[in-house]
């Protein structure tokens, strides 16, 4: 529930209501990484980031929940959506939290979506900073040769800025071939576009691993609690910074 950011700020302790109101007028404080001096403000304190002179404004309250999700196609990866489509809120159904997805995935695209009401994680996921790994299966019509796999792996000019490196490996060769694709961005339909961009146009793409958490075998439609190992493998995603994503690995998922 939106609540006014200085009566956030008096609930956590950081100042009084008054005292709170001047840290925003100051410009002392952020949300979701800008600075905001309307004292109208409002924010989410379960999913927005806020931050006082740099440092995270701490509530105490229930415990942060994250999910996993496999999000079938046909679904919008939003909470709502005007024109009438499916949305990620249909899974939700059970869920207390307040959650929102971490990112989002294509109309068209499936696999791997992650939720969370912990707004400061989600904002650092997605930082561009922080060059998270996202992995990908991608079906794609014909079979890419070394040429392509190698301008994939150095980088394709997008909108006039070229890709970060990917790592790439042919999984099932064929007329429509499988690839595993892993990369540390997350531009607007980016495995798509480079795909396209060599001449292998995407038939299916579902993403299998984001930030060290797999897909495996979720079904599709199916949401589970991430485990307290994959929870850390978040935190030690956010605290890496920027890093070229590992080497594909052959950990196997259902196509």
């Amino acid at each position: 529930m939106s609540e006014r950011l200085h009566k956030v700020l008096a609930h956590a302790g950081i100042a009084s209501r008054r005292a709170s109101e001047r840290l925003i007028v100051e410009g002392r404080v952020t949300v979701n990484g800008v600075t905001v001096s309307d004292l109208g403000t409002k924010v989410d304190p379960d999913t927005d980031a806020i931050k006082v002179e740099g440092r995270r404004v701490v509530l105490a309250h229930r415990p942060k929940t994250y999910l996993a999700l496999n999000k079938p196609r046909g679904v919008v990866t939003t909470m709502k959506d005007p024109e009438g489509r499916p949305t990620v809120r249909e899974f939700l159904k059970g869920v207390r939290a307040r959650v929102y997805p971490v990112g989002r995935l294509d109309y068209d695209s499936e696999g791997l979506l992650l939720l969370t009401d912990d707004g400061e994680m989600a904002h650092q996921l997605m930082h561009p900073s922080r060059a998270v790994e996202k992995r990908y299966l991608a079906k794609v019509r014909g079979r890419p040769d070394a040429r392509a796999l190698a301008r994939l792996a150095s980088g394709i000019p997008l909108d006039g800025k070229r890709t970060g490196p990917a790592r790439v490996r042919i999984t099932r060769p064929g007329e429509n071939s499988w690839l595993e694709i892993a990369i540390a961005e997350g531009r607007n339909r980016q495995v798509r576009r480079m795909l396209q961009a060599v001449g292998h146009p995407v038939q299916r793409l579902r993403r299998i691993g984001y930030a060290g958490v797999l897909l495996g075998r979720l079904e599709a439609g199916a949401l589970r609690p991430l485990t307290g190992l994959e929870v850390a493998a978040l935190r030690r995603a956010v605290r890496g910074g920027a890093a070229s994503p590992k080497p594909v690995s052959r950990a196997r998922t259902r196509l």
